[in-house]
Order: C-alpha cells, then structure tokens, then sequence
C-alpha cells in the first residue's frame, strides 16, 4: 500500500517511549521538539502517494519505488527518481529518510540466501515493508567506549553493547544499547544489526533483527532536539523543519519474536549481509542523491551570497562559485555513472556501480566541510550584522531604521536578513554544527569508507596496466 501522511502521524502516537532528558514525550507529533519534523515526513509520505512515478505495481498492487528490486537500467532510473524527489524535498537535510533503510532491507533481499536458514525471515520482513509502506531507520554501531566486555565483566557491571541474553520457544531477548538511531523518533520500526566487525567471542552481540519504535521494553534517548529552541520559521528555516533527530536506542528485555531475526550467534555474517547483497549499495547510493540535493542549496546560496553584497562581480569570488558549480557537476555526474555503468549483480538483477558509489561517499565525506567553510568565507562578518531575530519588524520605529539602514542596492533589509539567517542555519547553527559532525560520520569512520573502495578497485587490472608497460621494453644493449 501507499500509506499517505496522515496515516504515518496517526501511526507515531503508538505509546512510544521517547526521552529529553528526563523529560518523556508523549505525543512527537504534538511536541515543540518534533513536531515540524513529523510534519516535514508526513509531507514526503504524500508527495510519493500523489505522483504515480514513485510507485511500482505488482499484482494489484502498489509500494513505493524505493522497495522496487530493480531488473533493468530504467528500474534504477525509477528509484532514483524517488530518492531525488525525497531529497529536493528536503534539500539533503534529511539523513535517514524512509527510502534510506528501505533501500538497505531492498537491496537484501536481491540475495536474501546469504543469510542461511533466516533467508525466509528476511524475505518476509521485506514485504512487510513494502506491503505496509514502513518507515525503518536503523542502529547498527555498538556505544563508543564500550567495546570491550571484559572491563564490564571485571567490574562486575552490565555489558551496555546491545546482545542476546536469553532465548526462549517464542524468540530471543535483548538488552543493552545501539548508536545511532537518527530519525527513530519519527519511524516505525529499527533494524538493530552490526555494521562493523565483531570478535568472535562477541556472538551474543552478532544479533540481526527488526524491532517497533512502540515494542515494550523499547526507549529513545534524543540528542538535545534544535527545533525546540528555533524562534521562527524565518529566523531557523532549516532547524524548523529539517531536524531529523538522533536518539541513542535502549532495550531492556526487549522481546523479538524469531520471524524478526535474521542474523544470530554469527559474528562473521553480521557484517556480510551489508556487502554481500546489493543492501549497502542500494542504501548508500540514496546517501550520494541526498547529498547531492544538499549540495544544490550550498551552490544556490553561495551565489545569492555573492550577489547581496555585489561580490559577485568580483573575479576572485567568481572563481570560488565556479569551483562549487564544478562540485556539484562532479558529484551528479558520480551518480548519473552509478545508473550508466550498472552492474549485473546478483544474478537476475541490476546493481548501481559499486566502485562510483564508493568513490561518491568517500567524496561526499571527505568534502563537506571544506565546502562549508568556503560557504562560510563568502558570508563573511554579513550574518553578524543582522539583527537577533525579525521581531524589529513588529515596533514600527526599529522597523523603519532597520529598513533604512540594512537595505543594500541589491536587497532590502528583511529579504537581506532572511537570506543571511538561512544561510547561518547551514554554516552556523547548533543544527549546522550537527550536520557538520554527521557528514563525516553518516556511513563510518573515514578509513572504513576507503577500505570500501579498496575492496572494490579492480586491483588485477591495475596491476596488469603496469605490468604490460613494463614488459614492453627490456634492458637496453649495450
């Protein structure tokens, strides 16, 4: 089904169990904390409902295109599509929106035999996103600084990395703690599972598997949520709407019944699922076309940046919004190349390229900053002039100064105002120093991101260019 955005909002009042401090939250989509958030999903849930090309049909029946197992180049094309109508929405400001763990589930279960005898229970849980349009995020990383069990079992102290700790006829229990659950607050259900490796004694902590936001035993502990102290719309355009969330996810005798696991006492495959299916591509190319739409807002507001004080026609300034213009032609032709040189893989299916996917997500990670900082150079000492908030506009004589002496020749002052709070919002917000962290850390540790596209270069190939030209020539005679 095609689930509109009235029907998400009525779905996140299910008792979920969600924490600011010690303060509980007991409706999100009501909370000054979430609730332009919740709106913001909601609004993508009916965008995709309204428009008949981010669906598929199969049998009678319609899920979004994000769920489509693609067989062909045009079935790429489709998702694609979708994940870049989701982003511009939300101008790659939203990290974990619902197509980006759906495309991980997706892209699973186009070889769902590399998880042995729980292949069934993958598969099923599959349709049941498609089928009930779910919103899953997902916890994957262990709690910093508590890797090591041995420390926790001397001390005679509990274990906090999420683990088995018992099973019973019906399932298996969990408890413990998983990071980070970005956008949970807003979702239906978390895939809890381990992106990177376990030591083999760590086979309690292997556990792969879905549980509800709502399930009993289930709690959110939020990050400090920005929206809450966004004065207004126009002072926080981006905190407003756009702050996605991140809550630590702890589970006290969480109960998961077995037909929601899919890897257990398996330290090994934990890890493999990711990459021995098309999940990771699948997931991460959703990241690169979500960046990509963030980086069209940094181009677009550098340049009105520029023109507002006129420095655009300065050469100099020209050459720095050449180069971004140049950034955002590169990353969108890594991502147009993804589509073109597609691969046949698994068998029977249609895999993004994997190497320009890589290289895509190690550019996105390793550029963002220098990007926002070259942002953070044209605005110069601009945002500091403004005033603190648009209430002068309210008291008629601090209205009339404040239009008289903050126009430029080429703004007036609130338009003047409203483009540098915008950009504040981007470069130098709470909201923007979180982004700041989360683009160099949204898909690992940078040395994992290059151990990605390490296993994935054509390393024989490159070695044979090398080879041949050598064997080309021989030692010279004398």
């Amino acid at each position: 089904m095609l689930k509109t955005g009235s029907e998400h909002l009525r779905q996140l009042r299910d008792g979920r169990v969600v924490y600011i401090g010690a303060e509980k939250v007991d409706d999100i989509t009501t909370h000054p904390a979430f609730r332009n958030a919740a709106r913001t999903v909601a609004a993508i849930y009916d965008m995709k409902a309204a428009d008949s090309r981010f669906c598929f049909q199969e049998q009678d029946e319609k899920y979004s295109a994000y769920f489509l197992r693609a067989k062909t180049r045009e079935d790429l094309e489709k998702r694609t599509q979708l994940h870049q109508a989701i982003a511009r929405m939300s101008h790659g400001l939203l990290g974990r929106s619902p197509d980006h763990v759906s495309s991980f589930v997706t892209g699973m279960a186009m070889n769902a035999p590399v998880f042995g005898k729980f292949e069934d229970n993958l598969l099923k849980y599959y349709e049941h996103m498609r089928r009930e349009d779910v919103y899953g995020v997902y916890a994957v990383i262990p709690p910093q600084a508590a890797r090591n069990p041995e420390f926790y079992q001397k001390q005679n102290l509990p274990i906090p990395t999420l683990r088995v700790v018992r099973e019973d006829d019906d399932g298996v229990v969990i408890s413990g703690m998983k990071m980070l659950a970005t956008g949970a607050v807003f979702a239906n259900e978390i895939w809890i599972g381990n992106l990177i490796p376990l030591a083999p004694n760590q086979l309690p902590e292997s556990i792969t598997c879905a549980i509800a936001v709502n399930a009993p035993g289930v709690t959110l502990w939020s990050r400090k949520p920005f929206e809450r102290h966004a004065q207004s719309e126009f002072d926080s355009p981006l905190t407003w709407r756009f702050d996605e969330s991140d809550s630590m996810v702890m589970c006290d005798e969480v109960k998961v019944p077995w037909e929601k696991v899919f890897v257990h006492m398996d330290a090994v495959l934990a890890r493999e699922i990711y990459i021995k299916t098309p999940g990771h591509c699948y997931g991460n190319h959703q990241s690169n076309v979500r960046f990509h739409a963030k980086m069209r807002l940094i181009v677009g507001l550098a340049s009105r940046i520029a023109q507002a004080s006129g420095a655009h026609e300065i050469p100099a300034v020209r050459e720095v919004l050449g180069r971004f213009a140049a950034l955002e032609a590169a990353l969108g032709g890594m991502i147009a190349g993804q589509i073109q040189d597609a691969e046949d893989w698994p068998q029977g299916w249609k895999t993004f390229n994997r190497r320009y996917m890589y290289a895509a997500l190690n550019w996105c990670t390793e550029s963002h900053s220098q990007i926002i900082d070259a942002l953070r150079e044209l605005c110069g000492g601009g945002i500091f002039q403004m005033p603190a908030d648009i209430s002068v506009m309210h008291e008629p004589k601090l209205k009339a100064q404040f239009e008289a002496y903050w126009q430029t020749p080429q703004l007036g002052a609130a338009e003047r105002m409203k483009l540098y709070k915008l950009a504040w919002d981007l470069i130098g917000s709470e909201f923007a120093g979180r982004h700041l962290q989360y683009e160099k850390f949204y898909a690992g540790a940078s040395f994992i991101v290059r151990n990605h596209n390490f296993r994935e270069a054509p390393w024989d190939g490159f070695h044979k260019v090398v080879d041949d030209l050598m064997g080309s020539y021989g030692i010279p005679a004398h």
